[in-house]
């Protein structure tokens, strides 16, 4: 596993509006470069068996109008796929509920024959009181670690290893990252403009969140 610090500068994140058909939203964009051909990122998010290798396994059409479902996570429908540069699909978490507007776009481009551009945007309109308590990391936080198994899955090709990626997901060394995660996203939420003290508070929430205490601690 690489440096925490590096996977962590690795990313570059932002919080911003975004207008939606209902209302406005709320935005995290996360933008990194890939050492992988655009095909070969391009292959990895939208292959149901690769991409079940480094995130979840998928079910579903994957193709324009259709509809997926991630396991025990997310599903909606696919809203544009033009490959190898952008995919947009709605984001849903149980049953649609009203206001409840959510998608997730993913936008690639060539950094010459071997690198790629990852930029991933997901914007929903947001219950206030959810994210008066977590604020931007409540989100932010679970695309850290699963783009940490992308870069995991594109730098190691067949010998990926899902259940060892797992296994580190569990550890030490991922409570750390987790945290400075967190942190990162604290930096963010205060570039958007948001109060310090509010950010503290945030913060400090989505850490508890994603590293509770240690059994026996």
């Amino acid at each position: 596993m690489a440096d925490i610090a590096d996977l962590i500068n690795a990313m570059h994140r932002q919080v911003r509006d975004t207008e939606t058909p209902q209302g406005t939203g709320r935005s995290v964009v996360m933008r990194r470069t890939y050492d992988a051909p655009v095909h070969d990122v391009w292959e990895a998010c939208t292959d149901a068996e690769r991409l079940g290798r480094w995130f979840l396994p998928v079910t579903g059409e994957l193709k324009p109008g259709g509809h997926y479902q991630l396991e025990g996570n997310a599903g909606g429908e696919v809203l544009r796929c033009e490959p190898p540069r952008l995919l947009r699909v709605s984001w849903i978490f149980g049953e649609p509920q009203e206001g409840g507007f959510s998608e997730v776009e993913v936008r690639l481009a060539p950094e010459g024959q071997e690198r790629t551009r990852f930029e991933l945007e997901h914007v929903a309109v947001v219950d206030p009181a959810f994210w008066g308590t977590y604020g931007p990391g409540a989100t932010g936080v679970g695309w850290d670690l699963g783009l940490v198994g992308l870069g995991l899955y594109l730098a190691e090709g067949e010998a990926f290893d899902r259940e060892a990626t797992q296994a580190w997901s569990e550890s030490d060394e991922a409570r750390t990252f987790l945290t400075a995660s967190s942190e990162a996203w604290g930096r963010a939420n205060a570039a958007y403009g948001t109060p310090a003290a509010t950010v503290a508070a945030m913060t400090s929430a989505t850490t508890d969140f994603y590293v509770p205490p240690a059994s026996g601690s």
